[in-house]
């Protein structure tokens, strides 16, 4: 069964990290395209090896990614 789930990518240093916030799975790479396909992977690997219940547990069913406007530095 194919899923849409949320990537939220990062640079940190000098690689990038990626998030999938619904699962609070996350991966890395040396690149965007990289840390999306590591992160994919991780994903996979997630629903193939996890029971039911730790999906229906872990899995977040509304997850919002949006913009703050803050002041100061």
């Amino acid at each position: 069964m194919a899923r849409q789930l949320t990537a939220i990518i990062e640079r940190e240093d000098d690689s990038y990290v990626a998030l999938c916030p619904e699962l609070d799975i996350a991966s890395q790479g040396a690149t965007v395209t990289e840390a999306r396909e590591n992160l994919k992977e991780a994903l996979e690997l997630f629903f193939e090896t996890a029971s039911a219940t730790e999906i229906q547990h872990r899995l977040h069913e509304e997850v919002y990614v949006t913009q703050v406007e803050v002041t100061g530095g």
